[in-house]
């Protein structure tokens, strides 16, 4: 007679356990709400009193009930990013492109395991790019371009083995050009419009010169 009780108590865990992770993206995703100014309502759905975010609009969801994907381009929204975003486990597509988001890109977007594309382009990122994305090893596309970000491209962005598209276009970073790895096969009209000073040249100047 213990299997029957042995089975109510794993499904009561496993539904705790689903309760506990589906709050902690939802508080993630209505902290990220509190962050922003959002004159078209495109939020409007995105009620904190709800178990799992799977229903907001914008937001989607795998078969786990995890989110995946958060589309919120060319939504007219302005405010910043914070730490809270580190919390999507298993997010995979970031789509926050053409908005009015300023700040520092959070460093903690690097806890993004199984992120595949990171769109931020067009809005008014400043600081420099985080170090931490270089924990992203499944990243294919990074498109930063036409924001106010500054400092060198980091080198450790050169181990993201997976990455086929980067665009730093329309910044202000300075620095030279990385030349490892998938940087190799970067256009010169990804790096455009800063102040870079070009390909490495290795064991000849520094990859910050100029900064």
């Amino acid at each position: 007679m213990a299997f029957p009780s042995l089975l109510f108590f794993t499904v009561l865990l496993l539904s705790f356990s689903y309760s506990i992770s589906t709050n902690i993206e939802g508080n993630a995703l209505h902290s990220l709400r509190t962050r922003l100014s959002d004159p078209n309502n495109v939020l409007q759905s995105w009620d904190p009193t709800l178990v799992s975010p799977c229903t907001w609009f914008h937001v989607t969801c795998d078969s786990n009930d995890h989110v995946v994907r958060l589309d919120l381009g060319n939504s007219n929204i302005s405010g910043s990013l914070g730490s809270e975003l580190g919390e999507l486990k298993q997010l995979q597509y970031l789509e926050l492109y053409h908005n009015n988001i300023g700040g520092k890109i959070p460093k903690e977007l690097g806890k993004l395991k199984n992120l595949i594309s990171m769109d931020l382009y067009g809005n008014k990122f400043e600081g420099n790019i985080p170090k931490s994305f270089a924990k992203l090893k499944s990243l294919r596309f990074l498109r930063l371009n036409d924001n106010k970000l500054t400092g060198s491209i980091p080198r450790e962005l050169t181990t993201l083995s997976n990455l086929k598209v980067f665009d730093v276009s329309n910044n202000d970073l300075c620095g030279t050009i990385p030349v490892d790895g998938p940087f190799g096969s970067f256009s010169m009209e990804s790096f455009e419009h800063n102040r870079l000073n070009g390909p490495e040249l290795k064991g000849l100047v520094p990859y910050d010169f100029g900064c």
